[in-house]
């Protein structure tokens, strides 16, 4: 073992001095799509370092953050940072497979450091909290590198209605923008974190979903979104939507990618009783998972009329096509395909419209929790009320263009908070309809493995459920696909040519496992993300950081 760490410090040495010669660009990972793997294995040969990929990856962000204001904030310690990890990584320490890796993560993971956690808001900026979020802090015991926050739709879309406050935008971070059409709608409300993944920003991204701010962004920016059963990940710390909706989760490039961020964040937590509800002591090897065999004999529920209850979108037409080719690409690869499965809620329409007598209480008991959490709070807010007085009277909010009528509602009606019995009785409700009349219902009655949909649909069933959907890319329009504009008061366009879509696979509470495996082998099966490319991407790769590097200790 001590001769092994002599020759890793003597080439780790030998390296810097420039003694080394460089390696070709070609035996270097493209960081548009590179994997975990990819980025372990360059960083264990000591091709380069995470010092090196860090300041690749802000290369990149500064390269296309003026068009696609994808990025918030960077980590102004993450240089320093990735040095200490290279000094760990050359004496043999190793805290795992994201050992030196920089990850991006939605501007609502607090941060016990010098980043600012808002949620696209001026009202937190200076606002601190005594600890990092349990997300966080296990990230970094994992030897991840906080690169930066994300943008994202401001208090992820809870302020105003969508039709008013555009998706992926904040008073901070202006407009995030899809890159692969020109004013391309990012989906939200993890806008930014989509983003910044697919053209490669950082190896990965964090997300929170209540509804769909995982999976509706990740399918239309063609990536992996993987929202988990609500308990397996912790939200302590995080800037809240709903404390018995609300789930964090993982954007990648790849299936395997979400098994591993998946493996390094979840867990119990003593600050988040909602985790005590997991079944097991010992979390599923969801790396094992990933299997090409992982379809064979699964049993895959296709929800009957579809089309007919689904909601009708600019690209529906295009996605719905690559939805019923899929079904071959799933019997290929060894799956049972099950017609016509009835999801009763479904076809009540349920799925069209969030349900507010359960979101909204919790929407005004959770932002107040988190708030009043703070150490710091330089604008002293407590409740909505004040974030509501706050918005109008900062110009910087534009109260003017984009109002406040969700927080209005929520204050008006449902102020009633989570101990009444009024919304007791109406969370029981939807929760037993979703159990028996909802996806749960359809995949006992059916004896189903995963239930298929498109995503933006099925974003919403497994939310109302609180069980886990991931999302694969698909596919994506065609060449000639017209430009389509949603809402008259939005600057994007919501459909264009080459755009991405996805297809989700939903299954039971603490399914993550089998749905893992399930995704990994249609993933492989269809191949369908390296066929679609980004109009926009960054031109710095780590070739030219390591070049910079040479020249300097030459000169």
């Amino acid at each position: 073992m001590k001769c092994q760490n002599i020759v890793r410090n003597v080439s780790l040495l030998l390296q810097v001095s420039g003694i080394f010669a460089l390696p070709l660009a070609s035996q270097l990972p493209s960081l548009l799509d590179a994997t975990l793997d990819d980025l372990r294995a360059g960083l264990d040969a000591r091709a380069f370092t995470s010092e090196e990929l860090v300041r690749a990856y802000i290369a990149r962000i500064n390269e296309t953050n003026n068009q696609l204001h994808a990025v918030l904030q960077l980590n102004p310690d993450a240089i320093d940072i990735a040095r200490q990890l290279d000094i760990e990584h050359s004496t043999g320490r190793s805290r795992g497979p994201l050992h030196g890796i920089p990850i991006l993560v939605k501007d609502v993971f607090a941060t016990a450091d010098l980043m600012d956690t808002t949620g696209g808001s001026y009202a937190l900026l200076g606002a601190r909290v005594a600890s990092d979020s349990t997300v966080i802090a296990k990230l970094r015991e994992a030897g991840a590198i906080i690169l930066g926050k994300t943008n994202m739709s401001e208090w992820s879309s809870s302020r105003s209605s969508i039709s008013i406050l555009p998706l992926g935008w904040s008073p901070r971070g202006g407009q995030t923008l899809g890159a692969y059409f020109p004013g391309q709608c990012p989906l939200g409300s993890s806008s930014g974190s989509a983003v910044a993944t697919s053209i490669g920003l950082s190896w990965a991204s964090l997300g929170l979903e209540t509804t769909s701010s995982i999976t509706t962004p990740a399918h239309i920016n063609n990536c992996v979104g993987l929202k988990p059963t609500v308990g397996l990940v912790s939200r302590h710390l995080v800037i809240p939507m709903s404390s018995h909706k609300d789930t964090v989760g993982p954007i990648t490039r790849t299936v395997k990618d979400a098994a591993y961020m998946l493996s390094a964040i979840a867990g119990r937590d003593d600050d988040d009783a909602i985790t005590r509800h997991m079944p097991f002591d010992t979390l599923p090897n969801y790396l094992a998972a990933c299997r090409v065999d992982g379809l064979r004999g699964k049993r895959i529920g296709v929800p009957g009329n579809m089309d007919k209850y689904m909601f009708k979108e600019a690209t529906t037409d295009a996605s719905l096509d690559a939805f019923w080719a899929s079904l071959d690409v799933l019997r290929g690869a060894g799956a049972e395909v099950v017609a016509n499965v009835t999801i009763v809620e479904m076809e009540q329409g349920k799925y069209r419209q969030l349900p507010f007598g359960v979101f909204m209480p919790d929407l005004v008991s959770s932002l107040s929790r988190y708030l009043n959490q703070l150490t710091v709070n330089p604008n002293n807010l407590h409740s909505i009320a004040d974030l509501i007085n706050f918005t109008h009277s900062s110009p910087l909010e534009n109260y003017k263009g984009y109002g406040t009528d969700l927080w209005d509602l929520a204050l008006e009606k449902y102020s009633y908070g989570t101990d009444s019995p009024k919304f007791l009785q109406d969370l029981a409700a939807a929760e037993e309809s979703a159990k028996i009349h909802g996806i749960p219902g359809a995949l006992a009655n059916n004896s189903l493995d995963a239930i298929i949909m498109p995503p933006t649909f099925g974003a919403m069933a497994a939310s109302l459920a609180g069980t886990p959907v991931i999302t694969v890319p698909l596919g994506k329009t065609p060449a000639d696909w017209p430009v389509s504009v949603e809402y008259p008061s939005s600057p994007m366009n919501f459909s264009g040519p080459g755009q991405p879509f996805g297809i989700a696979f939903l299954g039971p509470a603490w399914s993550e496992f089998n749905l893992v495996g399930i995704a990994y082998a249609f993933e492989q099966a269809s191949g369908a993300r390296m066929k679609t490319k980004p109009l926009i991407q960054p031109r710095t790769e780590l070739i030219d950081i390591l070049r910079a590097t040479s020249s300097t200790i030459d000169a």
